[in-house]
């Protein structure tokens, strides 16, 4: 059985995307200070999200149980492929509200810090779909580890998260513009 200690999965995390930066980097041949800065709200996001999809909300003694793999459990997979169903199973009310309201929170800033980063996700069903894929690359990444599940009702809140996210950008941007085009009036 491996172990992979939230820490682990975190330092993982950070050298591969220092790896993708570095080949950016490389590509371009020229590194921008201020978009560093800006996609590091996006790694922050993303840190946030793995903390949460692949480790366990509850702490033990104190500190984050480890993500745990062993092949001989790693068949057959946890896989819900049938809306609503798990959602209805759990032991309480406040089990289910924290599960549903978790998954739409946790991928809420997703769907505001995609269109603000990067202006080809400007429409919602562009975010909607990164924010879709993003998911579904997530749950499908749980496959093999035989405490996290993989769920279709995660997929459709992280979805719905990522749609509330982005309303949230669109009206701030309306806002703003509306707020802009009073200034040049009032000038």
């Amino acid at each position: 059985m491996v172990h992979i200690s939230l820490l682990s999965g975190e330092l993982l995390f950070a050298a591969l995307w220092l790896l993708f930066r570095a080949a950016v980097w490389l590509k371009t041949k020229q590194i921008n200070p201020k978009r560093e800065a800006q996609l590091l709200v996006m790694y922050i996001n993303l840190a946030v999200i793995l903390r949460f999809v692949f480790y366990s909300v509850s702490r033990v003694g104190g500190r984050v149980p480890p993500l745990l793999f062993d092949a001989a459990l790693a068949w057959p997979p946890r896989l819900n492929l049938v809306p609503i169903v798990h959602i209805l199973r759990f032991a309480t009310r406040r089990d289910m509200l924290v599960n549903l309201l978790g998954n739409v929170f946790l991928f809420l800033p997703s769907g505001i810090v995609c269109p603000l980063l990067y202006p080809r996700l400007r429409r919602w069903w562009k975010t909607l779909g990164a924010g879709a894929l993003l998911s579904l690359c997530l749950e499908l990444c749980q496959l093999p580890f035989f405490e996290r599940a993989t769920d279709v009702d995660d997929l459709l809140l992280n979805t719905l998260g990522c749609a509330l996210g982005y309303g949230i950008w669109a009206l701030s941007r309306a806002i703003a513009n509306h707020r802009n085009r009073q200034k040049k009036v009032g000038q």
